[in-house]
């Protein structure tokens, strides 16, 4: 089995941003309508009044102050609230794919490759665009790649379950390299009238590629040491969005297939989960938790986070530790962790440890341990 390194990112940002100040605004003025619709009802007992937010509350439960979108006029139109996206013709590129491929050309630049270097292309993310043909596959032919490509969804941990796909196909030899290309348009599945979560999330896309030591040329090169998966099933996290919901009898309401969770319930569980599976996997590779210069967490919460490095190191982690990129892009799913390396990693040197961990609805975690090269 061949050792394997991580020999470019690549990262797609929407140039489109809305701020927490205007996102509340927008909010609120929801809920006055509701409350003023159903003030008779609220008035008997019968309605509970909706709660207006505020930017503080948002920084203080998160950590989050903006989000880059796909669409900002349909999120912040009192009567849409979610993005609007012109239907494609199935002959046309879909949104994800353009995504995917801007994330993957910059990805293949920074490892000096080519598509026809790629032979395996995973589109690993928490919401495909549709169920088939695979996005990866759309990418595959759009990029000019050989080989084969398929998608996987292990929500938020998606990344890191792609990354070792990737790892082992290419340590095995049945790929010479290999994307993991994640493109979350989490707007699309956020339901921006509830209180408790309309704030969580942004859309992004990153690029990964995967390819053996012994060829790659990157000065930015990082060598896998080892991958980690853990997966336990909750319905904490959950989106019951399908195929299906047009056959169940009765139907289902508006926003239960949307994005809800129970926050405090994975909050709690969560954290000892992701804390003691990279405390594990440093263990048994005999890596000293004080030895890793960079943690690459899941950019979901910023409390969480903090909590979670403070538990895997014995003390409260610095900004450099373990960077954070969700006051700017808020929760990106499984493009979260890879933002957070693409965007700190420079100042690594060579024989440094550092570890990305991404974790999520399932439950479902994976800790990918490297080292600069």
């Amino acid at each position: 089995m061949k050792p394997v390194a991580i020999s470019g990112t690549g990262l797609y940002t929407p140039p489109l941003s809305i701020s927490n100040d205007e996102l509340v605004e927008c909010y609120n003025r929801y809920v006055e309508r509701y409350n003023s619709e159903h003030a008779d009802g609220i008035a008997a007992g019968s309605v509970a009044a909706l709660a207006p937010s505020s930017s503080e509350f948002i920084v203080k439960a998160s950590g989050i102050r903006s989000r880059h979108v796909v669409d900002r006029e349909g999120v912040l139109d009192v009567d849409i609230m979610r993005p609007r996206i012109r239907m494609r013709g199935d002959e046309e590129p879909s949104l994800m794919c353009e995504m995917g491929l801007a994330a993957a050309h910059e990805a293949l630049e920074r490892a000096g490759r080519t598509p026809a270097d790629i032979d395996c292309v995973i589109v690993a993310c928490s919401n495909m665009q549709r169920g088939y043909p695979a996005m990866a596959v759309e990418i595959q032919q759009a990029l000019g790649c050989t080989g084969y490509a398929y998608d996987m969804n292990v929500a938020c941990a998606s990344a890191a379950f792609g990354i070792q796909a990737a790892a082992d196909t290419v340590r095995s030899g049945s790929a010479r390299a290999a994307l993991v290309i994640s493109p979350e348009i989490c707007s699309g599945h956020l339901n921006w009238r509830n209180r408790d979560c309309h704030f969580i999330f942004g859309d992004a896309a990153t690029a990964v590629l995967i390819e053996p030591m012994e060829t790659a040329t990157s000065a930015n090169r990082f060598e896998i040491l080892g991958t980690r998966l853990l997966t336990q099933f909750s319905n904490n996290i959950r989106n019951n969005f399908g195929f299906l919901n047009e056959c169940e009898v009765p139907q289902r309401r508006w926003d239960d297939v949307l994005f809800h969770q129970e926050g405090r319930k994975v909050f709690k569980e969560v954290v000892p989960m992701v804390s003691e599976l990279m405390l594990a996997h440093l263990g048994d590779l005999g890596v000293d938790p004080q030895a890793v210069r960079r943690f690459w967490l899941h950019q979901a919460n910023l409390g969480m986070n903090n909590l979670i490095a403070k538990r895997v190191l014995g003390r409260e982690p610095d900004e450099i530790e373990a960077p954070v990129i969700l006051d700017e892009y808020a929760n990106t799913s499984s493009a979260g962790s890879v933002i957070a390396f693409h965007k700190y990693h420079a100042d690594l040197t060579a024989g440094d440890i550092a570890v990305l961990c991404a974790f999520g609805a399932g439950y479902s975690a994976g800790s990918v341990v490297m080292r600069r090269y």
